[in-house]
């Protein structure tokens, strides 16, 4: 799989070339994270690349953003639940410092977390965990991503 489509990742998205994609919902996408040190680690994408905060989406459009925080929340937390026992809490964070396109970040928390890190922001593990290859997305997290998958159906089939 070339890394083309993460300089593009919601026209990538929308033309469906985007393979960290789960699922599309109302108001964007629900993706995989590029990194699974902490296991379900995923990213809601705005369906609009121009949109960079969320006060610029129109009130509904806003609201079904939010709508799809918490259903990519409420997925990460069932599946984690079912696969890891140590699974803690769910962490929900609507950041923008680093992309200029609207997203939300969904931190699963485990029991194994170190004890200097568990009770603390995610932002603050060792820099080196965004790069480095034992948590990097590949075919080990097929089956993370498809109960997240089953969850994501489960729930929007639900509405």
């Amino acid at each position: 799989m070339t890394s083309e489509w993460r300089t593009d990742r919601i026209g990538s998205a929308l033309r469906g070339e985007n393979p960290a994609v789960l699922r599309r919902l109302q108001a964007g996408f629900a993706v995989i994270g590029d990194v699974q040190f902490l296991p379900g680690y995923s990213v809601l994408l705005v369906d609009d690349p121009r949109v960079e905060r969320l006060s610029e989406l129109p009130k509904g459009k806003r609201l079904a953003f939010l709508s799809d925080m918490d259903v990519l929340g409420e997925a990460v937390e069932h599946a984690c639940r079912r696969l890891y026992p140590a699974f803690r809490r769910v962490n929900l964070e609507i950041l923008g410092n680093t992309d200029g396109f609207l997203h939300a970040h969904v931190w699963p928390r485990f029991e194994w977390e170190p004890a200097d890190l568990v009770h603390l922001p995610v932002w603050l593990y060792p820099r080196e965990n965004w790069a480095d290859e034992r948590y990097a997305l590949d075919a080990r997290h097929d089956a993370l991503r498809e109960e997240i998958s089953r969850e994501l159906n489960r729930l929007t089939a639900a509405v």
